[in-house]
């Protein structure tokens, strides 16, 4: 569904779009609340970190997008406990046109996704940010998570315990992003 969404602009249920930050925000309070009353042992050593990752993963795309949302303003954010598995796509600018701002050098989705999870770096320069998606690796490699996110036509894969990036080209091409985290 997240999938058909970011690249078809399909219809969403109401409950997965969160049209501005604060909806989000609200949602993701709702994560928090949930994840905590349904911990086996796994889940009360993670699920703060958890939500935090889909926190930076769901504010960056309001933080990087704010008023140039090429069509659609706002994100998917969906889970499902049983599966362990949270979802967040956006119709944004990307990645690679986000960083291009900082670093023009920047040729494609690939270089781009690999400079935002290894360099401190930022699209809202001049502020002093950019570390979120390296905070987000950080937890995905020392806890038992995965991540698989997509921008463009670049699909990287994090695995609990591997520090090496693995991006590989994907069809089809979008604008946005699409991130799923395992947990």
């Amino acid at each position: 569904m997240a999938k058909k969404w970011v690249v078809e602009n399909s219809d969403l249920p109401a409950d997965y779009y969160c049209s501005n930050s604060a909806v989000f925000q609200s949602r993701l309070v709702k994560l928090q609340e949930e994840l905590s009353g349904a911990m086996d042992e796994k889940l009360k050593k993670t699920f703060p970190l958890t939500v935090a990752v889909a926190g930076e993963i769901g504010n960056n795309s309001f933080d990087h997008n704010l008023g140039n949302w090429p069509d659609i303003p706002g994100i998917l954010f969906a889970y499902d406990l049983s599966q362990r598995q949270i979802v967040l796509a956006d119709r944004g600018q990307g990645i690679l046109r986000t960083l291009k701002r900082s670093k023009p050098s920047l040729t494609n989705d690939q270089e781009a996704l690999i400079t935002a999870f290894t360099e401190t770096i930022s699209g809202r320069a001049p502020e002093n940010r950019g570390n979120g998606l390296k905070f987000v690796r950080e937890v995905i490699i020392k806890n038992q998570m995965q991540l698989s996110f997509q921008t463009g036509n670049a699909n990287l894969e994090l695995r609990y315990g591997e520090r090496d990036l693995t991006v590989k080209k994907m069809e089809p091409v979008f604008r946005g992003c699409l991130a799923v985290i395992k947990f």
